[in-house]
């Protein structure tokens, strides 16, 4: 395989991950608008001495949250936890083993 064929697979990875995050990114700013306008509402409808501080105020702030952060994770947990250049680093082990293998 030829060096451009290793770049053109780099920047298809990385297109792939940049379009992943952006989408988080949305997703982020989408909850966070809509959780603001969803608290204004719910203060403008208070009863005179009603406390905002309820559960049912926090409901969507929090279930809703709970998928942003599994959004989150599913973005940008794989490099975290296996590094940077993990895939491209087995992807090299595994064409090594298999050019030792082919030779023996």
């Amino acid at each position: 395989m030829e060096p451009n064929y290793f770049e053109k697979e780099r920047y298809e990875r990385a297109k792939k991950r940049v379009k992943r995050m952006s989408g988080f990114y949305s997703h982020l700013l989408v909850y966070v608008v809509i959780n603001l306008m969803i608290v204004v509402v719910n203060i403008q409808q208070l009863d005179a001495g009603e406390s905002y501080f309820k559960w049912q105020n926090f409901t969507t702030l929090f279930f809703w949250g709970i998928g942003l952060l599994a959004h989150g994770l599913s973005v940008f947990m794989p490099y975290i936890v296996l590094g940077r250049n993990w895939e491209e680093k087995k992807i090299k082990e595994i064409m090594e083993k298999d050019r030792k293998s082919k030779w023996e």
